[in-house]
């Protein structure tokens, strides 16, 4: 199974993606970790993004498509994969189904998290103020401000991402916001449907 994770910051795409990854023993793949590893490792695509990340600048969708094409060729990525945190637009999204297409895959299902943004930021301030209570320091990203620009940004870049994959018939919507055992449940009956599908698709 191929599947795509897609949702805000703080839709709890991060539970829900190790929950996938242990219940169906696929790979998970993170932009962030990816890029990481990949710097580590010394591959070539991975000198790239160390040039460009050591510069300050953001990388390019083309480098990220090349690490995510290297790491999908790993034996654990073999049986499928999670992508969480990608794409994050269209574009991504366009050039992620073209690397797909060239190895004979797709993806399966694209699962979208969705949420409250009032309520996530009622979250955020409510552990802000329980941090400094405690004596603890606030984390510069745990606040209501930067989660304000976040969901911005995700709204204005990541959305029609959403539309993408309605269009093409992969997407579910699921209410982020119900307990995480139950969102859970939902996750695993659309993963079941689309395994299904994909099934018969290969027998017929």
């Amino acid at each position: 199974m191929r599947i795509v994770l897609f949702g805000p910051p703080g839709s709890g795409k991060g539970t829900q993606a190790a929950r996938l990854i242990a219940r169906h023993g696929i790979a998970h793949l993170s932009t962030g970790d990816m890029l990481r590893a990949a710097v580590a490792a010394g591959t070539p695509v991975g000198l790239r993004a160390k040039a460009i990340m050591d510069r300050g600048d953001l990388v390019p969708d083309e480098v990220v498509i090349g690490v995510i094409a290297d790491r999908i060729e790993e034996e654990d990525a073999r049986n499928g994969f999670v992508l969480d945190g990608f794409p994050r637009t269209v574009g991504q999204a366009e050039a992620l189904a073209t690397l797909l297409a060239e190895r004979g895959i797709a993806i399966d299902a694209v699962i979208a998290l969705e949420v409250d943004e009032a309520a996530l930021l009622g979250r955020v301030e409510k552990r802000a103020r329980e941090t400094v209570a405690a004596g603890g320091a606030v984390r510069a990203d745990d606040n209501p401000e930067t989660l304000k620009r976040r969901l911005a940004a995700f709204r204005e870049q990541s959305a029609p991402v959403a539309d993408y994959y309605r269009r093409q018939e992969l997407l579910s919507a699921i209410d982020g916001m119900r307990e995480m055992d139950a969102v859970t449940a939902e996750i695993d009956r659309i993963v079941a449907e689309a395994k299904a599908n994909a099934e018969a698709r290969a027998d017929g």
